[in-house]
């Protein structure tokens, strides 16, 4: 059989010929009636006016041509197993996806004429289900990639020995399952058992293997509590291997925490736990975190039991230990050091999963740990990184942050892997990775613009902490990603969704709020919910110190939002606020040797201690301001008459600018603290952990920006308003800052030090900045060139037209 094809060339058809079976195609480009007919016939040529594509068989008799579009599509598409989701499938693809028909088409061939077009109406339908089915099982990927099961996934470590068989339950199907019609015979014959334990574990076991569905319902049987009783009974006849066999299959059974037979059982492991293995324990132990039971006697015996027995701790038994302690969110005090000795004796033989499985035991159990373990830790992760699965390194990144270490060399790494990671990742993983970023003060804003364009889509699945969190580390670190206004938005209309959970957790709301303050951002219906008077209760009363918080979220709106008609703090609270920042200031603030310095020779400078004034100009931003007045023509203007506390201490307390001071000041930290660690700035322990993730809560966030509560009060009462600027004055406010106050390695603020300067500006005054990379240096120079800087940044010229 001969076949000519026929075809004419026009310049506006380019793809007359052509098959065009993507979903993508005929959404994005059918905008025209002709090439959407195309794309409705495959193969064929239009019966319009445009058509010029003929196919003509010499010899048709009984001709077919089986059509079957899948195999087109597969052929041209078939090696893309993760396609774009921005681009639709291939239409072969989304045609033989569930619920579609898959069966090869069978036309007639035609004869001297095109083949007749489909009904559009039909096709429409077509594609409309191919696309709806497609869009389903692009919401299922998704829902699989945001589903985090706090209970197995911690387990993948296992899997990678096959020593762990022995050291954990396994709470997967069977492999030898029974068919549900044995499930009744089987409880038919508990009767029959009359007190054997080894029949009783029998008959558990079997029970164990029976289907899901069916094992789901044997709680309800009455059948099933009779064998329970029986065991419970015979609790003390039990071997121990048959006990735990008991308890294995309790885990399959899905027996819930409270039941009598658990509590007969974690009994009767207690009572003769000494007379066991250690890879007993541990098992045991493993069972009970999957019947997610609370045995902290159980635990506590195991403990000492490990103690005992350090010695002759395999690594496996070691790493399902260090699980263990996590899970149990304990920290035994007389095991931390032998914790850390044995990670540095494995630390080349561990797997990257283990590493991450050990961060995160230490993590949620509270446990330190020492700066050149954590380090060890993070030089070998480092070095692997792109072999580390997302989870794991995670969880190395959770306890980066707990120890407030500033690893450059894994940071650096993180900036070239994450990026391209982070649509893959779920929420709470990519909250706790931006989390670090923040909490170390480590900008990388290729991270970051990753997480800002992942974000929206993903917003539905973030809890109220998780919202909170993106709120407050973009804010922290200054952010505003180039999709700022969806970014935003939808992270708003999250926590308008949660509010419900703000009720039990308070702190994460004035966190988000904070977050937003910090970037310009006040919602004005949130800020009235969280300081109204049952919420601020609840602040009040909660475990956190957030006191901090509310003091500056209410203060800020006072200053920043004019117009804002909602609930305010009340004065009261204000002073009590003003009070407790300032008297922290006069011990911890007004003293730093680099203020006290500065001080000291603006005074000669300026020509006497009324012309400068060391204090809080805003004390709800934690850091204190060198105020100078200035008149039109450049003098100073004297306004200090009260007696200048600060100024006079530095011979009280003793402190000499010792060269390893100074190394202190501007390199970072001295032994025992990250060079990333944030300042005491009003900082209390606040650091959320175990359950809560281990992670800096509204309070510490804030003082995570900051270093300084508050300042005396001469000359004014605490939460008095401030007085303006008069005409023809200009207010200087000094800033001596040091390098918490801006992100690492760098010389961009925190969130909280530009709110601070924004709202100074605000109110008049002219921002002046002595920072540190300027200063510190010029603190071991000679008096003559520090009074020359101080002259040079107090009479600028620009600074004095300011008042023209």
């Amino acid at each position: 059989m001969a076949t000519v094809l026929m075809c004419r060339r026009i310049p506006r058809l380019s793809r007359a010929a052509a098959l065009s079976t993507t979903a993508k195609h005929e959404a994005e480009h059918g905008s025209s009636k002709s090439e959407q007919e195309e794309k409705d016939n495959p193969g064929t040529a239009n019966t319009g006016s445009e058509s010029t594509a003929t196919i003509q068989l010499l010899n048709p008799l009984d001709y077919r041509v089986l059509y079957n579009p899948s195999a087109y599509a597969r052929g041209r598409a078939g090696s893309q197993q993760h396609l774009d989701r921005g681009s639709g499938q291939a239409l072969g693809d989304t045609l033989t996806g569930p619920g579609t028909a898959q069966a090869p088409q069978a036309f007639p061939a035609a004869s001297s004429q095109t083949l007749p077009p489909i009904r559009r109406a039909k096709s429409n339908t077509l594609l409309q289900q191919t696309i709806l089915a497609a869009l389903s099982k692009e919401e299922a990927e998704k829902e699989k990639w945001e589903v985090h099961d706090s209970k197995e996934d911690p387990r993948v470590f296992q899997k990678g020995r096959p020593e762990y068989r022995s050291l954990s339950c396994d709470s997967s199907e069977p492999a030898q399952p029974l068919p549900a019609e044995e499930g009744d015979s089987i409880l038919d014959s508990v009767a029959a058992c009359e007190g054997s334990p080894g029949s009783i574990t029998d008959h558990f076991q079997r029970l164990s293997r029976l289907p899901a569905e069916r094992r789901a319902g044997l709680a309800a049987e009455p059948r099933f509590d009779a064998l329970c009783h029986c065991a419970v009974r015979a609790i003390r006849l039990f071997s121990t291997s048959d006990l735990i066999q008991v308890l294995k299959s309790c885990v399959l059974l899905a027996v819930p925490p409270a039941h009598p037979l658990l509590d007969a059982c974690e009994g009767e492991f207690c009572r003769r736990a000494w007379d066991m293995e250690l890879e007993q324990l541990l098992l045991v132990a493993d069972c009970w975190r999957c019947l997610e039971r609370s045995v902290p006697s159980y635990l506590s015996i195991l403990f000492s039991f490990a103690n005992l027995h350090w010695k002759d701790l395999t690594l496996p038994q070691f790493v399902q230990l260090v699980y263990i302690i996590g899970e149990g969110r304990r920290s035994p005090a007389d095991l931390a050091q032998k914790v850390e000795n044995t990670i540095v004796k494995y630390m080349d033989s561990f797997t990257l999963e283990e590493l991450g499985t050990i961060c995160l035991g230490l993590f949620k159990s509270v446990s330190g740990i020492s700066d050149h373990v954590m380090r060890r830790i993070a030089d070998r992760v480092s070095l692997q990184l792109e072999d580390m699965s997302t989870y794991a390194l995670v969880n190395v990144l959770k306890m980066l942050r707990y120890t407030r270490m500033d690893h450059l060399p894994l940071l650096k790494e993180l900036g070239k892997v994450i990026p391209e990671r982070i649509p893959t990742v779920n929420i709470q993983g990519i909250m706790h990775i931006t989390l670090t970023y923040s909490s170390l003060h480590y900008f990388d804003e290729g991270v970051l613009a990753a997480v800002a364009m992942a974000l929206p889509p993903k917003v539905s699945y973030c809890r109220s902490k998780d919202a909170a969190k993106f709120l407050w580390s973009f804010g922290c670190l200054d952010y505003e990603p180039p999709n700022e206004e969806q970014f935003y938005t939808s992270l708003i209309k999250q926590i308008h969704r949660k509010l419900h959970e703000f009720k039990k957790f308070p702190e994460h709301l004035l966190t988000a709020l904070l977050g937003l303050a910090f970037v310009k951002r006040f919602p004005e219906e949130l800020i009235d919910y969280a300081l109204r008077e049952d919420f601020v209760r609840k602040t009040r009363g909660s475990k956190y110190e957030l006191n901090k918080d509310l003091f500056t979220l209410g203060k800020s709106v006072e200053i920043e939002c004019p117009t804002y008609r909602g609930s305010r703090l009340p004065p009261q609270l204000y002073q009590e606020f003003t009070e407790m920042a300032l008297s922290f200031a006069e011990r911890e603030i007004y003293v730093r040797p680099e203020i006290v310095e500065a001080t000291a020779l603006l005074e000669s400078v300026l020509g006497g201690p009324e012309y400068v004034k060391n204090h809080m100009i805003l004390p709800h931003t934690r850091s204190s301001d060198l105020e100078v007045r200035l008149a039109a023509d450049g003098h100073p203007i004297p306004f200090n008459f009260k007696g200048p506390v600060a100024a006079r201490k530095l011979a009280d307390i003793g402190v000499s600018l010792t060269d390893d001071l100074m190394a202190q000041l501007i390199k970072g930290s001295a032994r025992g603290r990250s060079a990333v660690d944030v300042e005491n700035e009003g900082r209390t322990p606040r650091q959320e952990r175990g359950g809560e993730a281990g992670v800096l809560c509204s309070d510490g966030a804030l003082t995570a920006g900051a270093k300084s509560p508050a300042e005396p009060k001469p000359g004014r009462c605490p939460g008095a308003p401030l007085s303006l600027p008069q005409p023809g004055e200009v207010r200087l406010a000094l800033q001596v800052s040091n390098r918490n106050h801006y992100c690492y390695g760098s010389k961009r603020l925190l969130g909280l030090h530009c709110l601070k300067r924004r709202q100074l500006r605000r109110l008049g005054y002219v921002v002046v900045e002595l920072p540190f990379w300027e200063w510190f240096p010029l603190l071991r120079r000679s008096r003559s060139e520090k009074l020359s800087y101080l002259h040079y940044k107090v009479f600028d010229p620009a600074l004095l037209s300011r008042a023209a």
